[in-house]
């Protein structure tokens, strides 16, 4: 007996016509209908959920790299004649250019740092003060590309600059002037007392990390040398790379070129805990969805079943006509599939759009709520966005094609084996 070859033509014509068959013929496009709006929702809700995640670490991310050094230089301390630990690089200068000369660096200054209370108008805070040139400054990202930037940083010679957040909490604006409180101050014979300066706010930042902008201040590089007794010294040197995901291709040479007694810091150092935890809550988020993806899918079986019921005789009829098991399960099969395939590209398609969209439908949403849903006083970053990667839409489709053609092949295997016969028997 004569052989087809596997899907051929007249098996693809089967199963379309079963496919869009009204209930009255025997057919199940209502539950068809169901399983591709099942699997459209659960692969949306998949992409969807990757994407936010996805952009909610490029913020972060963003917010580390954007203000801070993606590795810092600091040193491992030497004695003096007298056995005290001396901090810091006397010979700064020398040490950056030596940073400098590695390939891939883009920056590499010299900073002082410092813990003290600033005080406008009656109010304290906290303010960790950097000490920085001017030129250096300019040089950081996030500081100089701010939308919501107040001040000329032509002018930070002259005062200092403060975070968005200092501001808010101190009620100061630039012209205004904050006092710095260090106890680390003016030794005397009765001890050391507290350095109290007074400075004109220059320049207003806003990095688009809440925390950095409720807590950092610049103070030019000399005034700071001077103000935290740091003369004629750096306590570390920021450097910035041009490829800081793979930063630890950089800490072999950055530690030979820092010289002796010199260590480093990486920015991964300082955030790969929250890092690793943003990882763990992703794969633990894909593998719930994954769970919601093949429920969705299981809705191809009840279908399936059903229409192999309602499909008996036509089966019994086209078996006696010889229509090989073969033919049989890849009818049935091509149902399942064809349902599973089109819920996948109808889930891509809502899943790309909520997030090319994604910020109106964000803001429409806490319109709605009254406000307040995201909150910066909570969380490491001002806003939410999604970021599309194509590797994950192909995860998704991937996966979901996956699940409907696995649950396919158990109902298109029992409509192959069933008995012409048997299916015959009472019609």
């Amino acid at each position: 007996m004569a052989t087809t070859a596997p899907f051929s033509r007249f098996e693809w014509m089967i199963a379309w016509r079963y496919l869009r068959a009204r209930r009255a013929e025997g057919g199940i496009s209502v539950m068809t209908w169901i399983s591709v709006i099942g699997i459209a929702l659960a692969v949306f809700a998949l992409i969807a959920t990757m994407s936010v995640r996805a952009g909610f670490r490029a913020e972060f991310v963003s917010s580390i790299l954007g203000a801070n050094a993606h590795v810092t230089v600091y040193s491992a301390g030497i004695a003096d004649e007298y056995g005290r630990v001396q901090r810091g690089f006397p010979d700064y200068e020398a040490r950056a250019a030596g940073i400098r000369s590695v390939p891939g660096v883009t920056r590499a200054a010299p900073v002082i740092r410092g813990q003290v209370m600033g005080t406008a108008n009656g109010v304290n805070a906290g303010v960790e003060v950097f000490g920085i040139s001017a030129e250096d400054l300019a040089s950081v990202p996030s500081i100089t590309s701010g939308d919501d930037d107040i001040g000329d940083l032509s002018r930070f010679g002259e005062g200092i600059a403060i975070g968005s957040g200092i501001a808010r909490e101190l009620n100061v604006t630039v012209g205004d002037s904050i006092r710095l409180i260090s106890p680390d101050g003016v030794k005397t014979a009765f001890g050391t007392s507290p350095r109290v300066n007074a400075y004109e706010v220059t320049y207003v930042f806003t990095t688009g990390s809440p925390e950095i902008d409720r807590t950092r201040a610049y103070l030019p590089f000399t005034e700071a040398q001077s103000y935290f007794n740091r003369e004629g010294r750096a306590d570390e040197i920021e450097v910035m790379v041009a490829d800081p995901d793979h930063i630890e291709s950089y800490e072999l040479p950055l530690l030979n070129a820092a010289g002796d007694g010199a260590m480093i810091w990486t920015w991964r150092d300082s955030a790969g805990n929250y890092l690793q935890a943003l990882t763990v809550e992703d794969r633990m988020m894909f593998i719930l969805m994954s769970i919601l993806v093949l429920i969705a899918a299981m809705n191809i079986i009840s279908g399936l079943i059903m229409l192999v019921k309602n499909k008996g005789r036509d089966i019994g009829i086209l078996r006696t006509m010889g229509l090989t098991e073969g033919s049989v399960l890849r009818v049935f099969f091509i149902c399942g599939a064809m349902t599973g395939l089109a819920g996948t590209a109808l889930g891509i398609i809502l899943g790309c759009a909520f997030s090319y969209w994604f910020t109106p439908i964000f803001d429409l949403v806490n319109w709605i709520a009254g406000g307040g849903i995201w909150s910066p006083e909570v969380r490491p970053i001002y806003h939410l966005s999604a970021v599309l990667k194509p590797g994950d839409v192909v995860l998704a489709a991937g996966l979901s094609l996956f699940l409907s053609f696995v649950v396919t092949l158990f109902p298109a295997w029992r409509a192959a084996r069933m008995n012409p016969v048997e299916a015959l028997r009472y019609e």
